[in-house]
C-alpha cells in the first residue's frame, strides 16, 4: 500500500540517490511550485534530473536555474532529448534530413548543434521526423494532416518527449506524445525516448552505479511505471497532472482509479506536493 508522507525529508536519508521529474514536480513552467526550492535545497545526499524534454540537459539546466532552484544540488540532469543527441551522435540513427517539430523557433537548430544532420522544413525532404515540441495551443486535431503525409512516406517519427499531457501555468496542454501515440495507432513507426523506456533509467545508474533510487513524478504512466521497471521505488506528487483529479475526491481512491487507468502498480509514497 502507499505511504502518504508530508515531506520528502521524511524518506530521503533511505536512499542513495533522489531523481526529480521537472514538469508538474519543480515547476510549472512558469514558476516553481511551492516548497519545492526548500525541499530541494534541504537535501543531503545525491540528486538528478530526469525529464522527458525534447532539449538537452544544459537548457533544462538553465531553466531550472532561471526559476531560483541552485542547481549545484543536482550532480546529474538527464533529458529525453539529450539521449536522442547521443544517438544521433554515435550513429545509432542514420538519418541525416531531418524535419524537427518544435515548441519555438530554433529550439531544433539548438538542439542539432554538433550533428551531422540538415533540419528541413520540406517534409518531402525528410528521411525521418525528429518530435521534440509543439507550439503553445495546439491541439491533436491540428496535426493529423501532417500525420497523415508522414505515414504516406513511410517515415519514422522519434519522439524525444512521450508525455501525452504537460501541466503549465495551471492548465494542462498537449505533448509530443500524443501526436506520437497517434501516429502508432495509425500504423507508424515510432521510436521513444525517455521515461517510462528503461534505457534512460538506466542511463543515470550508469551515472551514479548501484544503490537504492527513488523516483520522484507526477506521472503513473511515465515516472512511476518507468521507475518501477527499473526496480526503483517511487513518489507520486499529487499537485501535477492530475491535481484537479486529487482535488475532487479521497487521495486513495483517486490513486487507485488511475493506477487501474494505467495499467500500473500503486508508487511506494504519495505526497501532495514537493516540500
Amino acid at each position: 500500500m502507499t505511504k502518504a508522507i508530508d515531506t520528502i525529508q521524511t524518506i530521503a536519508s533511505d536512499y542513495d540517490v533522489i531523481v526529480f521529474d521537472q514538469w508538474g514536480v519543480l515547476h510549472n513552467g512558469s514558476m516553481p511550485y511551492p516548497g519545492a526550492l526548500g525541499a530541494i535545497a534541504g537535501l543531503d545526499g545525491k540528486t538528478a534530473v530526469l525529464s522527458n524534454s525534447g532539449k538537452r540537459s544544459a537548457p533544462n539546466l538553465d531553466r531550472i536555474a532561471k526559476m531560483g532552484f541552485d542547481t549545484k544540488v543536482f550532480d546529474f540532469v538527464m533529458t529525453s532529448g539529450e539521449a536522442l543527441w547521443r544517438d544521433v551522435q554515435n550513429g545509432a540513427i542514420d538519418a541525416r534530413s531531418v524535419r524537427a517539430i518544435e515548441r519555438a523557433d530554433g529550439d531544433a537548430a539548438n538542439w542539432a548543434e554538433g550533428l551531422d544532420i540538415t533540419l528541413t522544413n520540406d517534409e518531402n525532404q525528410a528521411e525521418a521526423i525528429l518530435l521534440m515540441g509543439l507550439p503553445d495551443r495546439s491541439e491533436l486535431s491540428h496535426w493529423i494532416e501532417s500525420l497523415e503525409a508522414w505515414k504516406a512516406r513511410g517515415l519514422t517519427v522519434y519522439c524525444s518527449n512521450p508525455d501525452r499531457q504537460s501541466p503549465r501555468a495551471g492548465r494542462l496542454v498537449i505533448s509530443p506524445g500524443a501526436l506520437a501515440f497517434a501516429y502508432t495507432e495509425m500504423g507508424g513507426n515510432v521510436v521513444f525516448y525517455g521515461k517510462p523506456y528503461l534505457p534512460v533509467f538506466k542511463a543515470v545508474e550508469q551515472v551514479f552505479g548501484s544503490g537504492r533510487y527513488l523516483m520522484v513524478g507526477d506521472s503513473m504512466e511515465h515516472d512511476i511505471a518507468g521507475a518501477q521497471s527499473a526496480g526503483w521505488d517511487s513518489l507520486l506528487i499529487e499537485g501535477g497532472l492530475y491535481a484537479e483529479r486529487f482535488a475532487q475526491g479521497k487521495s486513495e481512491d483517486v490513486l487507485i482509479e488511475i493506477a487501474r487507468e494505467k495499467d500500473c502498480n500503486l508508487p511506494t509514497y504519495r505526497s501532495r506536493g514537493l516540500r
